[in-house]
């Protein structure tokens, strides 16, 4: 299992004391898969039913990353660039046209 708090990332430092303990990822391997998730922080809307949770996919190269992306955001909200981060990682975040949060994820090797 991997954990990961806010106030563990860089940037956090304009961040409430709470939303800095949140969880900022968690890992929880379930058989072949791995169950990930995130906590939701300031500014972000509050959790309604049906938001309190983002589905999370792991692509198998930049380009699957970037197709995964742009058709989740499609007729959506992109919350978060698909971008470079600072975890050797491109990533993303968007809501579909269904109101479904996604995180879409490519770690470079």
């Amino acid at each position: 299992m991997a954990v990961q708090r806010y106030k563990d990332s860089p940037g956090c430092e304009g961040m409430s004391v709470s939303d800095q303990e949140k969880l900022m990822h968690i890992a929880l391997p379930v058989g072949g898969n791995i169950l990930m998730g995130t906590d939701i922080t300031s500014p972000m809307p509050p959790a309604t039913f049906g938001t309190g949770i983002s589905l999370s996919v792991d692509a198998t190269s930049e380009d699957e990353a970037k197709r995964l992306f742009d058709s989740l955001s499609a007729g959506g909200t992109v919350t978060m660039a698909l971008e470079k981060t600072f975890w050797n990682a491109l990533f993303g975040m968007t809501t579909d046209k269904f109101g479904i949060q996604w995180m879409v994820n490519y770690d470079y090797k």
